[in-house]
């Protein structure tokens, strides 16, 4: 079978579905790449912040892409989107992870993340969110996005599943996967299922550690193997293969273990060959250390390409990485076969999203933040918030009887930031007319001082935490109050803004909510339905009492 065969049998399938011109037009770019530029095409690196020589190195190393983090500053973004757009010799993929909350574009509308939008489980809501990411997506320049996730939070302990994904169950972890790869790929902005080949099932974080698959390729089968075969069949345009292993699937001793991201009967022999998908697989993230801990980086990052991934994802030190592939490729260790059907997919997926008939890319400023937008998020998240419990009938809450609030919170964690945030509510809760005290270690907790006492967590996915917990020594400051249990004295609320688990840790508390996600609407939601404004929600796609049986009474 000869290149041009290859080329046009890859190109004309799905999920990349090009005619004639297209095909011609990868076919035309690919020859005319030098050999450095080839390497280049394997590359999508991370950028951030607002670094002067950014864009002259992008130039240098002319990767596939870049996977953009937002800063709020849009004329900033702009300009840097459209100059990195106007100096590539190829069109860039720009990437990120639309997840919501947190992860809402900085220059856009803020939605809710994917446990939120399974707790609402409409999935015409979810769709209107979809449509609002995608849009504004592709108005500043993003035309992939890592997402959906659609790993099961079997383990519930995992701190990296928890919120990013769409819960537990199968059914509504496919349907809500599902109707966001129709909205985002409608829209340009290629999907990709995440992470290949499955996780939510071993409750510590790639970031750290290689996790691992334990399913039986029977039960694997009937799990993620349904989940990526529909959304194969959906066609969704990309896979993340991650530092997962799956164990049952072939290999002896401590080759069972390897990272699928280097995996090649994973990406090749599973993925391409049983569940026939034909898109663009990308590695997930190589400074992780469920990556480097494997084998050394000149072993690993060849051995990315030459097992079945198309796209090398990030990078600590770009230079020598693609140093590194160059060497690989000049001595054979990644074929010429690999290096030319990963360069196929990654223009077909470009030529997919129009880059290659596109004009001069301008962000279109109108399309962001619309009012519209805003209300329509806000509708959905409003729906979000559930009430697990309130055994003592505290709420609703009133300036009349719970007037004096004392506040216990460890802040809101989000990653790079280097310090927690403080939360809005309490700021939501003054203008209400409670009079509101933060709680600071050494504090002395008298209960006749105190009318409410509100613990807030704001603990969403989190990068290299291990796991997350309510740690009492840590947020009361004393082993002495860490042992305390005010509840019996002063009518308590604790509200989880995230991790949605922590009766783990606290199964009598007499009131929990879970809120799923820290953003400010998120905040105000809540506080409509502690003052009896608007309805709880009424779903949860996991389960909040975590076995317990203590924890429902």
């Amino acid at each position: 079978m000869s290149h041009t065969d290859t080329e046009t049998e890859i190109l004309s399938r799905a999920p990349f579905n090009l005619g004639p011109e297209s095909i011609e037009w990868v076919r035309q770019t690919k020859a005319r790449l030098s050999p450095e530029e080839k390497v280049g095409q394997l590359f999508v690196f991370h950028s951030m912040g607002q670094d002067p020589e950014a864009l002259a190195r992008l130039g240098a190393l002319k990767p596939a892409g870049i996977t953009r983090s937002y800063t709020p500053d849009l004329d900033y973004e702009a300009g840097f989107i459209e100059a990195a757009q106007g100096q590539a010799n190829v069109p860039l993929l720009v990437s990120a992870d639309l997840e919501g909350s947190r992860m809402s574009l900085a220059v856009g509308t803020e939605v809710p993340n994917p446990i939120a939008l399974a707790a609402v489980n409409d999935l015409q809501a979810s769709r209107r969110i979809a449509r609002i990411m995608g849009t504004e997506a592709r108005a500043v320049g993003i035309n992939w996005s890592f997402t959906p996730v659609v790993d099961l939070n079997k383990a519930w302990r995992s701190a990296i599943v928890a919120t990013r994904g769409f819960g537990a169950d199968i059914d509504t972890v496919e349907a809500q996967a599902l109707a966001q790869i129709d909205e985002f790929q409608s829209l340009g902005v290629a999907a990709t299922v995440k992470h290949w080949p499955g996780e939510g099932y071993d409750d510590r974080d790639q970031h750290l550690v290689t996790t691992i698959n334990p399913l039986s390729m029977e039960e694997w089968r009937a799990t993620f193997g349904r989940l990526y075969g529909n959304a194969i069949k959906a066609g969704v345009m990309s896979v993340m293969s991650a530092h997962i292993a799956l164990p049952a699937y072939g290999g002896a001793g401590v080759e069972a273990y390897r990272p699928a991201s280097v995996n090649r009967a994973l990406n090749i022999d599973l993925l391409r060959g049983e569940l026939g998908f034909n898109g663009v697989i990308v590695s997930d993230a190589t400074p992780m250390a469920g990556f480097g801990a494997w084998a050394s980086r000149d072993e690993m990052l060849p051995e990315v390409i030459e097992n079945g991934c198309d796209i090398i994802l990030f990078s600590t030190d770009a230079e020598a990485d693609v140093a590194r592939i160059k060497v690989a490729v000049a001595e054979g260790r990644i074929s010429e076969r690999r290096l030319d059907e990963a360069l196929t997919r990654v223009l077909g997926l470009k030529a997919w999203a129009g880059l290659h008939v596109a004009g001069p890319f301008k962000v279109d400023r109108a399309a962001l933040g619309r009012a519209e937008a805003r209300e329509a998020a806000m509708a959905v998240t409003q729906r979000a918030p559930h009430l697990v419990k309130d055994v003592r009938a505290t709420l609703p809450l009133s300036p009349a009887r719970h007037r004096r609030v004392l506040v216990v919170s460890g802040g809101v964690v989000v990653p790079f930031v280097p310090h927690p945030l403080p939360f809005d509510l309490p700021e939501m809760l003054k203008a209400e007319g409670f009079e509101v005290t933060m709680f600071a270690p050494g504090m002395k907790v008298v209960p006749e001082d105190w009318d409410l006492m509100l613990y807030l967590f704001g603990e969403e996915t989190l990068l290299t935490r291990s796991h997350i917990f309510l740690d009492w020594l840590k947020l009361t400051g004393h082993f002495g109050e860490a042992m305390a249990r005010r509840w019996h004295d002063i009518p308590t609320v604790m509200i989880s803004f995230g991790w949605p688990y922590y009766l783990y840790d606290a199964p009598r508390v007499p009131c929990y909510v879970n809120a799923w996600a820290t953003m400010p609407s998120m905040q105000r939601a809540v506080v409509e339905c502690l003052m009896g404004r608007a309805d709880w929600g009424t779903g949860t796609p996991v389960d909040p009492f975590c076995g317990l049986g203590d924890a429902r009474y």
